[in-house]
């Protein structure tokens, strides 16, 4: 008999972060600097530890959670509550968003000791990891629309921290516009799901699945299921970043790094992930879906990889490396690997974040210059913060042995067994990918960290991470070593990022650890079956891995970047003048923010003018307020004629009257009489 977990214990998990941020956030001034981070990272730090409790009684003592903790409404046959559902993929997310928020809140300590925002910001990042840790515990799809609203309102505020930046302000409301398009549809599928299902609780819904799978979408040919699934789908475009709402993420950036590591590593950006893996059970009964959701992952993985080619920001750079891991996890949910994807969403939010704070730690070096066309030469300045990027950019390239290999080509794989269309398209994107991640990930690698120093003459204009911090580090502008509140989390990040995809891999995939969790219909979508029967163990997987096109395509990305960057860089210069027309569009990231600027968003001004002028002031205001009053009015002052006042007036109206309605009533038997003779 599988053990049982604790309400209680489940309750404190994300409570313990939210009380952090009540107390930094209304008494932040009175408890000061050190209590705001004391407070909001032993919250944390409750949290995490409390789900390595659940995480290791669900995987090694079975134990499952699934029960209402509070009940809000009941509107007839409708439930309206909030529970947790902990199994497997709850258990792992829970373990995963509480650790790299712990070591962000710890790298955040060094990060901001300078800005005057401080406690503000441990209390915003304490009450984002209640947030989604709201969200990964849902049993029901009204908790989880209440993490996901949640998470998109707290990324706005740390988006826009910087509130006196137009370009931050201008960036939170770009990422807060963007998801609401992607929520209007998420909130569709939701509602969907209830009105044919009659319930908002997981298990319930997914009950009926078979009976949705039989419907019909009123008034079309469109199967129902398909309908809903893609709805949800286009919720975690948005959320998620799949193109063509990807387009908020990198200008995210804007933000402090430490929330850049947060909100685009771990958590926010993989609460897509993690719903679609959730509805796995309703997926799987729609193979257009499926394939839509290959496509879509596939256009963004290879498409996005080609952006951070020609960043020159080092944030930038790691920012669009995200969105093409991203599309590789969503590919591999097109291909009914749902456990691949969540996988690489583990292993890629530890190396990931690793890269972001790098990339911050750099920042702080650097004197807040951002532009890695200003840096070179920091391994030996920045041992620690080089050594671990190092380990950080492997892992994401998929070297054998690193965690990103596992879980990447493992997406690779599954994709190559699907039979699905949009099969074929989706190898090559996430084949050719890898080529593209190895070359941008090691262009940033040796511009920052070898060859020769140019943060002496700066060649590009410094980008300013913060206009409001200090500057860190040697006033000469000789970087150093980061505080060990910073480079702790690094050492502590990149352990996982190294062992984590072959420690668990083996159960994670092929052992059952998400049989309850996700739901795959062996007989339509094969992939999985197929790869179980190929693998050999962890050790055989990282052997044949250095015999396998993937890795001659990242070691020749790897090449192609040493050579263009530290043997000969004239041919960067050369190619960007040979291919103008390419490097400006790439430039101008396929023109989509041109586009939604000028098409979508004109249209919509336009659309708004219209409204406002014919509908509101023509129609509303003209005709049915100001023009009922002026028929009022213009009655009024017809009737008025006939009130004079005077009685003898009254009087001969009245016999008027009278004689008018004797006349109406005897016209008949006059008109007989007249006939008569």
């Amino acid at each position: 008999m599988a053990a049982q977990l604790s309400s209680t214990t489940l309750l404190w998990v994300p409570l313990a972060p939210l009380a952090g941020a009540v107390i930094a956030g209304f008494f932040g001034k009175t408890i000061g600097r050190r209590g705001a981070h004391t407070v909001t990272i032993l919250g944390v730090l409750i949290s995490f530890i409390l789900s390595a409790m659940v995480l290791k009684s669900v995987a090694l003592d079975g134990a499952r959670f699934n029960a209402t903790v509070y009940e809000w409404m009941v509107l007839g046959d409708l439930k309206m509550e909030v529970g947790f559902l902990v199994d497997g993929l709850t258990a792992m997310m829970m373990a995963v968003v509480s650790f790299v928020s712990l070591m962000v809140h710890i790298y955040t300590i060094g990060y901001m000791e300078e800005d005057p925002g401080y406690q503000r910001f441990f209390s915003y990042i304490s009450l984002f990891t209640f947030s989604m840790l709201m969200l990964v515990m849902s049993n029901n799809l009204l908790q989880l629309f209440f993490g996901w609203e949640a998470v998109g309102l707290v990324s706005y505020l740390l988006i826009g921290f910087w509130y006196t930046k137009p370009s931050a302000i201008f960036a939170n409301m770009k990422a807060f516009l963007v998801n609401r398009v992607g929520d209007f549809g998420f909130i569709l599928g939701i509602g969907l799901i209830v009105a044919y299902a009659g319930t908002l609780n997981y298990a319930d819904a997914f009950a009926k699945s078979g009976e949705l799978a039989q419907l019909k979408f009123p008034g079309t040919d469109w199967m129902l299921i398909t309908v809903i699934c893609i709805c949800l789908f286009i919720g975690a475009m948005g959320k998620s970043a799949q193109f063509p709402l990807h387009v908020w993420l990198p200008d995210s950036m804007e933000g402090p790094t430490p929330i850049s590591a947060l909100i685009h590593a771990a958590t926010m950006v993989t609460a897509g992930i993690f719903m679609v893996a959730r509805m796995s059970p309703l997926f799987e009964l729609s193979d257009t879906a499926l394939s839509f959701v290959m496509v879509i992952g596939a256009i963004t993985a290879l498409f996005m990889g080609f952006l951070g080619i020609i960043q020159n920001d080092i944030k930038r750079v790691v920012a669009y490396s995200t969105l093409s891991q991203l599309g590789y996890m969503t590919v591999a949910l097109g291909a009914s690997a749902y456990s691949v994807a969540v996988f690489h969403l583990m292993t890629h939010a530890f190396f990931k974040a690793l890269l972001f704070l790098a990339a911050g730690s750099v920042i702080i070096g650097m004197h807040h210059d951002q532009d890695i066309r200003n840096m070179g030469g920091l391994r030996k300045y920045m041992p620690i913060t080089w050594l671990t990027s190092l380990l950080g950019s492997l892992a994401l390239i998929g070297t054998p042995f690193f965690a990103g290999f596992y879980s990447k080509d493992s997406i690779i794989e599954a994709v190559h067994a699907s039979h699905l269309p949009g099969a074929g398209f989706a190898y090559f994107a996430v084949a050719a990918g890898v080529f593209v991640t190895a070359f941008y990930s090691f262009r940033m690698y040796f511009l920052v960290f070898h060859g020769e120093e140019r943060f002496h003459h700066k060649p590009a204009p410094p980008e300013d991470d913060d206009p409001h911090h200090a500057a860190h580090g040697d006033e000469e502008g000789n970087p150093h070593e980061s505080p060990w509140v910073v480079t702790a989390p690094l050492v502590l990040l990149a352990v996982p990022s190294v062992v984590i995809g072959f420690m668990t891999i083996g159960p994670m995939l092929y052992g059952g650890f998400f049989r309850d969790s996700i739901a795959v219909i062996a007989e339509r979508h094969p992939a999985m079956e197929e790869m179980a029967k190929e693998f050999h163990g962890a050790v055989a997987m990282a052997l044949h891995g250095l015999t396998t096109l993937p890795f001659f395509l990242a070691l020749a990305g790897v090449v192609t970047a040493y050579v263009f960057y530290l043997v000969k860089p004239e041919i960067p210069a050369a190619i960007k003048a040979r291919f103008g027309f390419v490097y400006r569009l790439l430039d101008n990231k396929y023109y989509m923010d041109w586009i939604n600027e000028n098409v979508f968003a004109r249209a919509a001004r336009l659309l708004g003018h219209g409204l406002w002028k014919g509908g509101d002031q023509g129609l509303i205001d003209g005709v049915v307020i100001n023009g009922s009053a002026r028929a009022i009015g213009g009655a009024a002052s017809v009737v008025r004629l006939v009130q004079t006042g005077f009685l003898y007036w009254y009087a001969l109206v009245m016999i008027l009257g009278v004689v008018g309605l004797m006349t109406w009533q005897l016209w008949p038997s006059l008109q007989a009489a007249l006939k008569g003779i």
